[in-house]
């Protein structure tokens, strides 16, 4: 086995601490140090995981061949540029930026200085995510929730930067296709962006795309549902398991139904349609995201590869979202005073 590739993370807050914790375990990586502009609380991480801590970046700068940002997104490439520039590989907590105009930049920098640069939409290494494109559909339909409690963790951002993020990048990364019309509706409640959000987004290739996305419901649900010619798919990412009902393994229904016109399908009635339906579980593998996410980050570093989620789809991800923002903000609500 090659010796292990020397890794840093700056930023110890609720995902910073994650990525602390996997780069320890990791055989493939050696944990050089935590970075924290809070030195107290990087010290306390550092102890409990066996590294060194700092209040600055500058020590680490030609020490380490990979470092994991995962800072306040509006400082993301405050952080970055000086290890992209020092030819560090640099995996970036999703958003990539805060704005488009930003997340282009970094980009623009990762070539310049041939540097890989991962996003960390940590969604794709869901296994649920990896069981739908082993399905390899062509979607025509897809339905998003993404629902939550408040956090109060990002409470800077809106929803759709915070949280529909995370199923924008899924979204893009199976239709494949440039979005061309986007329509969207939200509400602020207690901060000051969007709490809650719902999208329509149309691809120049006719799919469409529901998204909705909530920080202030009373339960916690993560779901996607894709619907195509070969198959319907429905997904829960948080339970990390799927069904599928696929076009082959009903032929018989199919026919049935073919059989009879609309009048004739009238006798069926009674009938339980869901006995009638071939069901099949999908095979969803027990790996935990971030862990397969960080691996795929190290091996595409060691293999001179380019990153599995890139800067290209982070820049697509801040750009639609971008988008949702500006229609949401377009919508006319009627007053209820209106005469």
């Amino acid at each position: 086995m090659s010796d292990p590739i020397p890794v840093a993370v700056v930023g110890t807050g609720h995902m910073g601490r994650h990525h602390v914790r996997v780069y320890r375990e990791l055989p493939e990586t050696q944990l050089v140090g935590i970075v924290d502009l809070d030195l107290a609380k990087a010290r306390e991480l550092a102890e409990k995981f066996q590294t060194a801590a700092y209040d600055s970046i500058e020590p680490l700068l030609g020490r380490v061949r990979a470092v994991s940002v995962a800072v306040p997104t509006v400082a993301h490439l405050q952080v970055a540029r000086p290890f992209i520039e020092a030819g560090v590989a640099v995996l970036i907590e999703k958003p990539l930026a805060p704005d488009s105009e930003t997340a282009r930049l970094l980009h623009r920098l990762a070539r310049e200085h041939n540097v890989p640069l991962q996003v960390g939409h940590t969604e794709r290494f869901n296994p649920v995510v990896r069981a739908l494109n082993r399905m390899e559909v062509l979607p025509k339909f897809i339905e998003t929730h993404r629902i939550s409690p408040f956090t109060f963790r990002s409470a800077d951002i809106g929803v759709v930067m915070d949280m529909m993020i995370h199923d924008i990048d899924v979204v893009l990364s199976l239709v494949r296709a440039r979005p061309i019309r986007v329509e969207a509706v939200g509400v602020r409640v207690l901060a000051r962006h969007e709490d809650v959000a719902n999208a329509w987004v149309t691809f120049e290739n006719g799919c469409v795309a529901n998204l909705t996305a909530s920080r202030l419901a009373l339960k916690t649900e993560r779901k996607i549902r894709v619907f195509s010619e070969q198959a319907y798919l429905s997904l829960d990412y948080q339970k990390k398991s799927g069904i599928a009902v696929k076009k082959d393994a009903n032929l018989d229904l199919l026919k049935l139904a073919r059989e009879h016109d609309a009048k004739d399908l009238s006798q069926l009635a009674g009938i339980d349609y869901s006995t009638l339906v071939n069901v099949e579980p999908l095979e969803v593998d027990d790996v935990e995201p971030l862990r397969a996410e960080l691996q795929s980050f190290i091996e595409a570093l060691r293999c001179g590869r380019p990153p599995e989620v890139s800067a290209e789809d982070g820049v697509a991800a801040v750009e639609l979202a971008e988008q949702i923002v500006a229609a949401l903000k377009q919508h006319q609500w009627e007053l209820s005073d209106a005469k």
